[in-house]
């Protein structure tokens, strides 16, 4: 420290300028979780297929290039291993959303299915408070979103 002290009134006394540089940090990910709609429409029922597919997340890249989500995960704040949506070959545009459904469907560049069926314990966001975690492929945080709510059905991020 005393070094760097004598350096720095070295270099001030000969009238130059210093530079202190910052350490970089990590960028955050331009994909980010935009909404949750964890109250679908009609829900509680008996998670038919219609209601499934009425929760969902959305999913944006606002960057300026493509992201490949291969390998990326989407779960709830549960433990269960039935709570993960594992993004399959998939690449997110710039500027893009993609919306992920709880239910089944035919998976599109604007639409990807989580496949669930099976009643009431198919859905995935809790109705009055749960939060959403993207992680990237490495396993580390992309985004998070949380909410504690019964008077809305969504949760805008």
């Amino acid at each position: 420290m005393r070094t760097r002290a004598l350096l720095t009134a070295a270099v001030m006394a000969a009238g130059l300028a210093v530079v202190v540089v910052q350490p970089a940090h990590a960028a955050a990910s331009p994909v980010q979780i935009t909404k949750i709609y964890y109250d679908s429409p009609g829900s509680p029922d008996n998670g038919g297929n219609a209601s499934l597919n009425g929760e969902y997340a959305v999913i944006k890249n606002t960057g300026k290039k493509a992201v490949n989500l291969n390998g990326w995960t989407l779960r709830d704040a549960t433990k269960r291993s039935d709570h993960i949506y594992r993004f399959g070959t998939f690449t997110l545009k710039a500027g893009k959303t993609v919306t992920v459904r709880t239910g089944k469907g035919r998976n599109t560049a604007t639409t990807r299915y989580w496949g669930r069926s099976g009643g009431t314990l198919a859905y995935i966001w809790n109705q009055t408070s749960d939060t959403a975690y993207l992680r990237d492929a490495s396993g580390k945080p992309a985004d998070s979103c949380s909410y504690n709510s019964s008077k809305q059905p969504y949760k805008n991020c």
